[in-house]
């Protein structure tokens, strides 16, 4: 069961939500910029996506719930940072598979997510 702020414990982070979290772009692209490096610490509206306040909020939500980062309240702000030793406690090898596909990724010259567009603003 998820603590009072949404993030589940180590013994119930599971794989596939972790990988339903994974499948949308933008969130990988969230992750990766946080694997960056360990001391990587972002505000939520520091990541440049291409999406309104709210779908935003829903996919820092969804990292969360699946274990994948850690955030933590600063006033009226939030800070994320990847969930480091609790991954590599759990799935060591998940940080490198993502450092590796964004390495292929901009070797190809291609940015997955770049363009999106938000599905809430061409909703009709």
């Amino acid at each position: 069961m998820p603590d009072e702020t949404g993030h589940p414990a180590l013994d119930e982070m599971e794989l596939g939500a972790m990988f339903a979290a994974l499948a949308d772009p933008l969130r990988r692209q969230v992750v990766l910029t946080l694997a960056a490096s360990q001391d990587t610490v972002r505000h939520c509206s520091a990541f440049d996506l291409p999406v309104t306040k709210a779908t935003r909020t829903h996919h820092f939500r969804v990292l969360r719930e699946s274990g994948l980062i850690r955030q933590v309240d600063c006033g009226n702000a939030r800070t994320n940072r990847l969930r480091w030793d609790d991954l590599r406690a759990r799935f060591p090898d998940l940080v490198a598979l993502l450092q590796a596909e964004a390495e292929a990724q901009a070797a190809h010259g291609t940015r997955e997510g770049a363009a999106r567009p938000d599905p809430e603003a061409t909703r009709i």
